[in-house]
């Protein structure tokens, strides 16, 4: 297993998806760091600094179904990116996962197969 190259990723252990994604960085021969989002939750300037190293904005991802994003009216196009990212820090089941986060870059990696680029080429 690699220890010199950090993978992160954002995980909810009952998201398939999520699950499917720890096991390709683990079968790729990397041992991740997992944080459950939803135990740690988020601050402000996580999301921000994560959000910026995506490329992404609040809204790119909200997660949609299974939340109380409708709920909450994050859903109008008029929302801004203010407002959803403090929705995120009061709910963090509000974010998109998995987040997978490698010195190559982070993204949101639905399909877990976009997790790929991000980790270290095969030696």
């Amino acid at each position: 297993m690699s220890d010199t190259f950090p993978i992160t990723i954002y995980h909810n252990p009952a998201c398939g998806t999520s699950r499917n994604t720890v096991a390709l960085i683990r079968d790729a021969g990397h041992e991740p760091s997992v944080v459950e989002y939803l135990k740690a939750g988020w601050t402000r300037s996580q999301l921000q600094e994560l959000f910026a190293r995506m490329g992404a904005r609040p809204r790119d991802v909200l997660r949609e179904n299974g939340s109380p994003a409708a709920e909450l009216g994050l859903l109008d196009p008029g929302v801004t990116d203010a407002v959803i990212l403090d929705a995120m820090v009061a709910h963090p089941i509000l974010v998109n996962r998995p987040i997978v986060v490698t010195p190559l870059g982070a993204r949101l990696t639905r399909p877990p197969e976009l997790a790929v680029d991000l980790l270290p080429p095969k030696a």
